[in-house]
C-alpha cells in the first residue's frame, strides 16, 4: 500500500507539472491583459501585475476604423456557426453512406478520404485561392463557410466509427417497417451518433474560430475580419503594439471555446473514448 500511495503521488506531481506548464502561458496572458504595454514588456518573468488595469478592455473593445471589436465577434460567431453547420450535417451523411450503403469502390473511396486528413492546408492553398478568386468569392465568406459543407474527413471517419457500433438489425427491423434509407439515418442512426456529432461540432467550431491564415487570404475589408484576424491589427511593427488590449481581447476571445468545452466536454470525452472502441 505505501508503494501503491508514493507511485500515485509521483503520478499525480508529474501531470500537475505538466499541466502547469500547458496553462502557465495562458495564465500570462491573462494577467498580461491587466498590464501596460511598458509592463508587459520590462516584467515579462513576472505573473502578476503590480496593478489591475481594466483600461485595455475598454481600449480594445473599441476597435479600428470605426469598427468596434463586438463586430468581429459577431463575425466569427456567424462563419464559425454555420461553417459548423455545414460540416455536422455533410460529414454524418457521407459517414453513414460509408457505413451502411453499398456503392462501387467503396474502400477506394474511403481510402481516398483518409489521404485528404494527411494534406495540409498549405497543399491545397493556392489551387483553392486560384479557384475562388475565379469564382469571385475573394473578399467575402464563402470561402470560409462553403468548403465545410462538403465534408471533413476526420469527422466522416469519427461518424463512420459510430455507425458501425450500431447493430444492423436495427436498420433491416426499420425496412421491414417501411423506412426508407432517409427515415432510417434521420430516425435512427441520427439520434444514436450524439456523441459523434456534439465531438465533430465542438472541433469544427473550434478550428474555424481560430482559423486565421484562411481570413487573411480571403477577406479584404476590416469589417468582414472575425476575432483571430482582428486581433493582429493590435500589433504595428513600424511604431508601437498595443500589448495589453491585444492580450485582453485575446482574453475574451478564450470565453467562447472555453464555455463550449465546459458544457460539452461529457460529449467530446465520450465521443473519443468511444471512437477507439468501436468498429
Amino acid at each position: 500500500m505505501k508503494k501503491k500511495r508514493i507511485r500515485t503521488l509521483v503520478y499525480h506531481i508529474v501531470v500537475f507539472s505538466f499541466a502547469a506548464v500547458m496553462v502557465y502561458p495562458v495564465l500570462w496572458m491573462i494577467m498580461g491583459s491587466f498590464k501596460t504595454s511598458n509592463e508587459i514588456l520590462n516584467s515579462a518573468q513576472s505573473l502578476l501585475p503590480e496593478k489591475f488595469l481594466l483600461q485595455n478592455y475598454i481600449t480594445g473593445w473599441q476597435g479600428f476604423a470605426g469598427y468596434s471589436f463586438g463586430a468581429f465577434f459577431k463575425n466569427s460567431i456567424f462563419i464559425s456557426t454555420v461553417a459548423t453547420l455545414g460540416a455536422v450535417l455533410s460529414s454524418s451523411v457521407v459517414g453513414f453512406g460509408f457505413a451502411r450503403c453499398r456503392f462501387p469502390m467503396k474502400n477506394f473511396w474511403f481510402g481516398c478520404m483518409l489521404l485528404s486528413m494527411m494534406l495540409p492546408f498549405q497543399v491545397i492553398m493556392i489551387p483553392q485561392y486560384i479557384l475562388f478568386n475565379r469564382l469571385g468569392w475573394v473578399g467575402t465568406y464563402l470561402p470560409l463557410i462553403i468548403p465545410q459543407f462538403c465534408a471533413q474527413g476526420f469527422f466522416v471517419f469519427l461518424n463512420v466509427q459510430f455507425i458501425k457500433g450500431i447493430p444492423v438489425e436495427l436498420d433491416e427491423a426499420a425496412r421491414i417497417d417501411g423506412a426508407g434509407i432517409f427515415q432510417i439515418f434521420g430516425l435512427i442512426i441520427l439520434p444514436l451518433i450524439k456523441s459523434s456529432i456534439v465531438t465533430s461540432a465542438i472541433f469544427s467550431f473550434m478550428w474555424r474560430w481560430d482559423d486565421f491564415l484562411a481570413a487573411l487570404l480571403y477577406l479584404n475589408q476590416p469589417k468582414k475580419y472575425p476575432v483571430s484576424l482582428a486581433l493582429k491589427l493590435f500589433s504595428d511593427p513600424t511604431s508601437g503594439s498595443d500589448w495589453g488590449a491585444m492580450f485582453a481581447m485575446a482574453t475574451l476571445s478564450l470565453l467562447p471555446i472555453f464555455i463550449i468545452f465546459m458544457t460539452m466536454q461529457r460529449y467530446l470525452v465520450e465521443g473519443i473514448a468511444s471512437t477507439g472502441i468501436k468498429g
